[in-house]
């Protein structure tokens, strides 16, 4: 147990273990295989109440189960939660065989620990007597965090393994978050030089010495990260796009050029700033996979944003549809910056309650709609007006949201169109795309004649007439195609090819516990047609009623609700389906459910 200042220790195990003193307790930072516990008595520590983990390796983290079983509160990086709580079901799902995967998710725990909660991004907590503020630096892991403090009257800061030594890392393996990539590298500049501007005065890493030469300790690390990206040819702008990454595009309308899907900025005279769409800040490069600790948002370049552009709130942030590099920052900039969240209402509910649909590139958590905005009706912000239209086609939960600026007719789309051209399709029937989509979405345009539009992932679009007819001639062709290739005269289930769905998609509940579903059910026939649906539960499941029947109209869609109590065991994941028969003919199980149960707990506590 090494003393760096009156309160502040070095315990050094398969890491450098922090503790931080108050009085006769302590807090750890970062806990290695748990011998510090045997050698606390010798500095009048009795007891740790917390420790705080700077990312999820085993090195750092093996000796868990044994703070666990102390009472010791387990506090985890928000991003890495499930590599701590829930690593059991990232071995199962883990890819082994035809790996490109190259993420160091490998070096985890070899089972899940409980944890107290999580460390969210740039949020201040008191531990004992000092606070400490998460702020996120990736770079060896996509969630790893730095923790800052003031400590006998230093600023330290605990860096994980950010930085090793002046100029060095403790891993360049762990810098590969993809096949042959460098995301880690550049993530790590880019937090070495956010890190930079918070003026530590100690750097305290997981391995290695402290360094009380921080300015010049990281500027060398920078040095030689720059020049292994210039050798490799890879992010040649990281730089230049951290010192501008906001461009103008009219005086009060900004383009973010560091997103992985665009988010675009509507300046107020007051200085406000609303957001259209805000998912992954200053990108990187994307880590392999798609589970919670491979996407990490955070609110990078909002400094810049104010420096540059004389911004003094984020008031709003607008989606323009639900995928999560579209809305990934929100809660982000709800609890850091104090941001309302407004969305359409044809998607507001699939923000905030994620787990009822079986949709794709749904963002983990829910993300609370301060006020749901009805469509076609103008919807006034600070001296500008915008107008909220649905348009499906690449999601069915999207929406065009029109505005005027600087004299310009703005429609920003999201990802409805994709291409240098901005003409080409981007539809997945999986998003529940309809035929129609596109030769309505086109009509939409038509009839708003925007001056400008604004995409999701490319430039912005300058409209000319003959590109309004483009898309009016491609939509055409893409319905009529669609038309020729399916049965609809027969069968008519639309592009998805389903006609139930059910909700919520996820749910956990305890055994003796009963869940109601609703099931949306659509008769595919142009006629007046008696549906059947069979509620499909495990064996010693109950389903209340066993069936249901219905009499619908031509082509019309229905929703009814069944009652499910599971019984037995705890299980991961069972499954639940819904049968349907409709005008006789058999459909099958269309639609299914995962319902986790957990054990059943009497009212004294016991399972």
């Amino acid at each position: 147990m090494r003393q760096l200042s009156e309160n502040l220790f070095l315990f050094e195990d398969t890491c450098n273990v922090y503790v931080v003193r108050s009085a006769h307790d302590a807090v750890l930072i970062d806990f290695g295989d748990g011998d510090v516990l045997q050698h606390l008595s010798t500095i009048g520590v009795t007891r740790v109440t917390d420790v705080l983990m700077t990312h999820h390796h085993r090195d750092q983290a093996q000796g868990l189960p044994r703070a666990v079983a102390a009472g010791i509160n387990v506090w985890v990086p928000h991003t890495e939660q499930d590599l701590f709580a829930s690593i059991d079901a990232h071995w199962q799902a883990r890819e082994i065989y035809n790996n490109y995967n190259m993420r160091q998710d490998g070096y985890s725990l070899l089972a899940s620990i409980r944890v107290a909660g999580t460390l969210r991004d740039y949020q201040t907590r008191q531990f004992g007597q000092h606070t400490f503020t998460v702020v996120p630096t990736p770079g060896h892991t996509t969630g790893s965090i730095t923790l800052l403090s003031q400590i006998d009257g230093k600023r330290v800061a605990f860096t994980g393994d950010l930085i090793a030594a002046p100029g060095k890392v403790w891993s360049m393996a762990a810098t590969q978050w993809s096949y042959n990539g460098a995301e880690g590298v550049a993530a790590s500049i880019a937090s070495l030089l956010d890190l930079k501007d918070r003026q530590a005065d100690v750097l305290l890493p997981s391995h290695g010495e402290p360094m009380r030469d921080p300015q010049d300790a990281m500027d060398l690390l920078v040095s030689r990260f720059r020049r292994l990206l210039d050798e490799r040819a890879q992010n040649p702008r990281l730089f230049s796009l951290r010192a501008q990454p906001y461009a103008p595009i009219t005086p009060h309308l900004l383009r973010n050029r560091t997103s992985t899907a665009n988010s675009y900025v509507l300046l107020s005279h007051s200085g406000k700033a609303l957001l259209i769409d805000f998912g992954y800040d200053f990108v990187t490069g994307l880590a392999s996979g798609s589970d919670r600790a491979s996407r990490r948002p955070w609110l990078y370049t909002l400094p810049m944003l104010k420096r540059d552009f004389g911004v003094t709130s984020i008031d709003v942030v607008v989606p323009t549809h639900y995928h999560d590099d579209h809305v990934a920052g929100f809660n982000l900039l709800r609890e850091c910056e104090g941001t309302q969240v407004w969305a359409a209402e044809n998607f507001a509910d699939v923000l905030e309650c994620p787990s009822r649909y079986d949709l794709p590139c749904l963002w983990y958590d829910p993300i609370r709609v301060d006020r749901a905005l009805p469509l076609d009706e103008p919807i006034a912000w600070q001296e500008h007006t915008l107008t909220l239209h649905a348009q499906p086609g690449h999601t069915l939960y999207a929406v065009a949201i029109q505005f005027e600026v600087d004299g310009k007719r703005v429609l920003a789309i999201g990802d409805q169109y994709q291409g240098d051209d901005g003409a080409q399709w981007n539809y997945v029937y999986q998003n529940r795309f309809r035929i129609a989509d596109y030769r309505e979405s086109a009509s939409l345009y038509r009839a708003l004649q925007p001056d400008l539009i604004l995409s999701g992932h490319w430039e912005p679009l300058w409209v000319t007439p003959e590109y309004l007819d483009r898309l009016q001639e491609r939509g055409e062709s893409l319905e009529r195609l669609h038309r020729e290739l399916l049965p609809l005269d027969a069968v008519n289930f639309d592009a998805e090819g389903f006609g139930v769905w059910l909700r919520p998609y996820q749910v956990t509940a305890r055994a003796g516990e009963t869940i109601v579903f609703e099931v949306e059910v659509r008769n595919p026939f142009a006629r007046q047609a008696q549906a059947s649906l069979r509620m499909v539960v495990p064996a010693d499941w109950c389903a209340q009623p066993n069936e249901v029947c219905l009499s619908l109209s031509a082509r019309e869609t229905r929703i009814t609700s069944f009652a499910v109590t599971p019984h037995g065991a705890a299980v991961r994941r069972a499954r639940v389906a819904v049968d349907v028969t409709i005008d006789g003919k058999r459909f099958g199980q269309q639609a299914k459910a995962f319902v986790t149960v957990t054990p059943f707990v009497e009212a004294n506590g016991d399972e």
